[in-house]
């Protein structure tokens, strides 16, 4: 079945609020958006007690199984005192719950701020949960979720690219020949590291979905986690030149390897997994441009600088991922 054009056309506040209803909360009526395009996400006020956070899944993206086992991993990582947001258990014990069409889970909410990621105490202090919740990670495989892969990042999203026409004719060959030359690099990097181990993962451990206490980190949003490499959910912590990733990496895998094994032959893909990330988010946004959110919150995405500057993001990451790895 194709997605829905407006596939949240049918998520009224009255919706919303009803679904709350029927898992026996019951709102005030007070709702307020947070920053979810993917999903959609309200934290809701309620008539006792704190406020809750509700979030509706998109139509057709994750079957219930599979959002079921982001569920249970987060579930588990929580019984184990780690500091993620787990979904609430509500009625018959479940956490995930039908509603019109929709499917949605409902989560204590938690405040916090964005991490310094340029602080060294930081990085350990990350590093230390990353390394806790892959040693959680690697006690069982998913079985309905997909692996973070060359296959479905890479050449999927370039097909998806290609057969949409997203880019203006002059600037198509460079795309085409630019992405080929990355996707080739980004098996070389395959190559050179071997046999890695896939483990469940966050999957999109970045700043956004970390909020900082004075307690420490908590790791929200899961919805991204699939099977990968440990250093998925590390190398989005690192920024800057050679030399300031190389300290930070440092300082991160401190924290991690009290906690779980770091296999150092996975840095061969810390370049090779940025260059699926930077492909996979232009077909990301292509894939959603029906969703009415999309083009008015990327208005760029279709114009010849968006994609000038991505051929050249992708020149710059064929030549970083023919260079040696960081070394640690």
């Amino acid at each position: 079945m194709s997605p829905s054009p407006t596939p949240y056309a049918t998520l009224t506040p009255d919706c919303i609020l009803d679904a709350l209803e029927s898992v026996s909360l019951h709102p005030d009526g007070r709702l307020l958006a947070l920053n979810s395009f993917e999903n959609r996400v309200f934290q809701v006020g309620m008539d006792e007690g704190p406020m809750q956070v509700v979030k509706f899944y998109r139509p057709g993206r994750w079957t219930a199984a599979a959002i079921q086992e982001e569920h249970d991993f987060t579930l588990d990582l929580a019984a184990r005192e780690l500091p993620v947001v787990a979904p609430q258990r509500l009625a018959a014990g479940a956490t995930l719950h039908p509603h019109r069409g929709f499917l949605f889970a409902v989560y204590p909410r938690r405040g916090g701020r964005m991490p310094e990621f340029d602080d060294a105490d930081t990085l350990e202090w990350m590093g230390r949960f990353i390394g806790r919740i892959h040693a959680v990670g690697r006690l069982a495989p998913y079985r309905h979720r997909p692996a973070l892969d060359i296959a479905s990042f890479g050449e999927d999203s370039r097909d998806f690219v290609l057969r949409g026409k997203w880019l203006p004719d002059d600037l198509l060959p460079a795309w085409k020949s630019v992405v080929e030359q990355a996707l080739q690099g980004v098996r070389h990097c395959y190559l050179r590291a071997g046999q890695v181990t896939n483990l469940r993962l966050h999957g999109d451990c970045h700043a956004g979905n970390v909020l900082w206490t004075e307690e420490g980190p908590h790791f929200v949003d899961f919805d991204d986690s699939r099977m990968g490499p440990a250093i998925q959910d590390l190398w989005m912590l690192l920024s800057g030149e050679r030399d300031a990733m190389t300290r930070q990496l440092s300082d991160v895998l401190a924290g991690y390897e009290d906690f779980a094994e770091f296999d150092r032959r996975e840095l061969h893909l810390l370049e090779a997994l940025r260059t699926l990330r930077l492909i996979h988010h232009a077909a990301w946004i292509a894939r959603r441009w029906h969703d009415p959110a999309f083009p008015v919150a990327f208005p760029w995405f279709n114009t010849a600088h968006y994609w000038q500057e991505r051929i050249l993001e992708l020149r710059e990451q064929v030549a970083l991922m023919e260079e040696e790895p960081l070394y640690v």
